[in-house]
Order: structure tokens, then sequence, then C-alpha cells
């Protein structure tokens, strides 16, 4: 506008793959910092479980046509998994066959040759919450169950719960890493009892009892047993892995790993005197494997994933820099003329603490304002919460950023502000800027917001290698 342009497709613009499409980078990144902030909330996950479609599974043999293979058959593949995925939702969350779950996420991904596959994770509520290793013994098995007194439950774990067989036994497994050794650490070690360790999972009870079985040409016992659910195996009929979370220390590298997305790879190779344009779309479809149980399970638009309660993104931004969003054939004019597009959640939140009752009664921060009150997207105003439940989450601003990051600090803590220049008024007198506010508040007086800013950093974020 200040150069005299009045033409939204003159705009400069960036090629970039939003967050709001589910499986992108950016998506998978959001999802996972999504969850961590479930973990704040929350506490650890109790219960990682990972279910695999069955390409046995009597429903899509009996509905193959003569000499018709199911791997031909994708559309048939992913109907019947989703109905299964139903049902395993349904015990979990309306039969409550671990106790009652405060909150979950699952993620949908799909393997190279293209099953697809669930991993869930499930955080209990406290009064359903397992802490013995004898709450663990009730829920996760890793023995081969008698033949004579269970031969359904004999036949699921053989056919399905045995890894392997690895090492020395076969050292070209696909499990087999540059060393020789299996990289899931079988065979496991013999334990007379379950015991609750420092690490991700407990060490299961495997008995040595004698029970060995013939798979895949060797004999194997106990100590080959992928940790399983009895009750879901047998009902399920397919590979369904479950693990108790025994401790936090691994709390990111389980979110991390069901938000990983798939697999690709990508390179290009550009002049450095002649760089192109870095396009996120083209690189993420030249990098992506798309299988066609996948594109089935896309053409059907079956979700990919889940995560309740909901968490709400609130956006941060100064004052007049909130983003605007317009066609490409928009005058700059209209654009800025448009009161309804300077709405963002920020700027009615003001609005709502200065003439909403409610609000002024709660004297809510920022990211405890969804706990109470639900956006309406399309009216761009927030309006009282009657039923369930959702997260608030202040997206990241980097100290670097100056009066954006102090910004934050000062919604974080700051209850009920009226106005950008209310969170600046401290004792009747406005200060300049965010920075002088929070310093007089008392935010900045020591080393302790650095710290809650590395600690936040450390609960979020990886580490680049």
């Amino acid at each position: 506008m200040a150069k005299g342009e009045t033409e939204g497709s003159a705009i400069g613009r960036r090629i970039v793959l939003p967050s709001n499409f589910i499986g992108g980078p950016r998506n998978m990144r959001q999802k996972y910092v999504d969850a961590m902030a479930l973990v704040q909330k929350f506490g650890k996950p109790d219960i990682f479980l990972t279910m695999t479609c069955n390409p046995n599974w009597p429903e899509i043999k009996e509905n193959l046509k003569p000499y018709e293979e199911g791997q031909n058959r994708a559309d048939l593949i992913v109907r019947v998994f989703h109905a299964k995925l139903e049902q395993l939702k349904h015990e979990l969350f309306k039969n409550n066959i671990f106790g009652e779950i405060c909150a979950h996420t699952y993620v949908i991904e799909f393997q190279k040759r293209g099953l697809p596959h669930a991993h869930f994770l499930l955080i209990l509520e406290s009064n359903c919450k397992m802490h013995t290793p004898e709450d663990f013994d009730k829920i996760v098995s890793t023995e081969i169950p008698s033949e004579s007194a269970n031969p359904h439950l004999f036949r699921m774990v053989v056919q399905h719960m045995i890894h392997g067989p690895c090492g020395s036994l076969n050292p070209f497994n696909i499990c087999m890493k540059k060393k020789g050794s299996c990289k899931n650490l079988y065979p496991k070690d013999f334990s007379s009892q379950t015991i609750q360790t420092d690490d991700a999972y407990p060490i299961y009870r495997r008995r040595n009892d004698g029970s060995e079985v013939k798979v895949r040409g060797a004999i194997l016992n106990n100590k080959w047993v992928v940790p399983y659910n009895a009750y879901l195996l047998c009902k399920f009929n397919c590979h369904i892995n479950i693990e108790i979370c025994s401790s936090i220390k691994a709390v990111k590298y389980i979110y991390k790993y069901i938000c990983k997305g798939s697999d690709k790879i990508s390179f290009n190779i550009s002049p450095i005197t002649n760089p192109v344009l870095i396009n996120e779309i083209n690189e993420y479809q030249s990098g992506q494997w798309v299988s066609p149980p996948e594109g089935a399970w896309r053409i059907f638009k079956f979700p990919l994933g889940e995560m309740k309660p909901a968490v709400i993104h609130l956006p941060l931004h100064l004052e007049n820099y909130q983003p605007l969003t317009f066609k490409h054939k928009s005058t700059l004019v209209n654009i800025l003329s448009n009161s309804g597009q300077r709405k963002t959640m920020l700027t009615e939140l003001f609005v709502e603490n200065d003439i909403g009752v409610l609000a002024k009664k709660l004297k809510l921060t920022y990211n405890h304002f969804p706990d109470h009150f639900v956006w309406k997207g399309d009216k761009k105003m927030w309006s009282p919460r009657k039923i369930g439940d959702s997260i608030g989450r202040i997206v990241i601003a980097h100290p670097t950023e100056g009066e954006r990051y102090y910004l934050r600090i000062l919604l974080s803590r700051v209850r009920c502000p009226k106005s950008f220049a209310d969170l600046k008024m401290i004792n009747g007198v406005t200060v300049a800027t965010f920075r002088e506010a929070a310093l007089l508040r008392g935010y900045l007086l020591d080393d302790a917001t650095q710290q809650v800013c590395m600690q936040e950093a450390s609960t979020f974020h990886m580490p680049l290698s």
C-alpha cells in the first residue's frame, strides 16, 4: 500500500504446504506439539497400542472374486480396517476395557506394502491408572498360552504375536541391524515376574515354563512373544501390540514416533548463483510414497488421526499485524476496509474481556480462555462453552522476535486483558513496549523467563541431530 499497489495478486508470495494439509510436515509437527500439550495437562500416557491390518481377515477373503488377491483390492482392505478400527475405538472409549480414558490421540500410517496400522496413546483417569506390576499383568501378556486350555488364543499368539526368528536363527531378517543385533532387542530375557523399570516400558513376565512353538521353521519360546492383550487379540485377529508406559522418560520419543509421518526422500541440485524457488508442495509430492490403500483411505475421506480433548491454537500477533487471507482478484482497499478481516481470536479476546459478563467474572488468561469459551469461526467471536472440553495453546514465539515474545509472556500471565494498551498499563501508567511492561510486572527481574523458555522448548522440541 505504501508503494501505491492496489491489486491483491501483486503481493509477494511463498509456496508453502500449510498445516491444514493432513499428513504434511507442518501438520505432523503441529500434531506432535498438540499431543505434548495433552501431557502438560493430563500427564504421561499410560498405554501405547498398535493395531495392524490383517489381509487374511474373513471379511476380506469372503468378498474377493475367484483368483483375486487382497493386494489388488485396496478399497476392500481399507474399508474393513476402518470398520475394525471403529470397533477398537468403541472398546477403548465406550466400553472402557482398560478404564476411563481422560485423553487420547491416534494416527493412521501405512506400511511399505500398503497395509494400514494405527498407533494409539491413551491417558487414563487418575482412579484407573496402573501403579504396580500386578496391574500390568492384568492387561499385558508376553507368554505362549496353553493350547489345550485356550486353543483360539494359542492360535492367535502363534499367528500374530511371535517375533522373528532373527539373530543367529535368521541373520538376514528385516529387523537385523548392521552390527548383527535385532533393533527390537529380541529375544528377550526370561523373567519370573513383571518388573517396573526407569525405561519406557517395564520388563514383562516371561517365565521359562518350557512352552515352545514352531514358527517360520524355527522352534521359539516365550522370549520371542510380542506384548499383547488376550481379549483384543482374540477379538480382532490381527497383530495388536500393547505396551505399558511405565516412565515419563520416553514420552517425547513416543509422541514423536506416532507423529513422524510417512517415509520419504527427495533431493535437488541447483546452482548457487541461480537458486531455485522453494516450492514445498512440489517437494512433498516428489518425495512422497503413496500406496494404493493410502490413496483409497484418502478418497473415502477416512480420518488419519484424532485427538481428544481438542487443542485450540491461539494466534499471537502484535497490534495491526494479524495475517489476512484474500483472493488474488481482491483489491487491497476493500481488504483493509473490511472490519471482519481484522478480527482474530486475540482481538476478540480483548472484546470479550471488555464487555462480556462471564469473562469479567472468570478473569482468565489467554491460554485458559478455551476452557470456558468456544471460538465461532464463521462469526469470528467467542461464546460461552456449553459442552465438551479443550486445551488452549498459544503459538510459539522465539526470544529473538522481541516484542512478540514479550507479548506472549504477558498473555500467558495477565488475567482478563482488555486491549494491547491494557497489557502495557502498569498502575495507571502506560509504558511504551511490552518488554517494559513485562519488566515492571516482575516477569523479567531474574533468569526465570529464560528458564521457562528453555523448559518449554525442552518439552516440545527435539534436537536437530
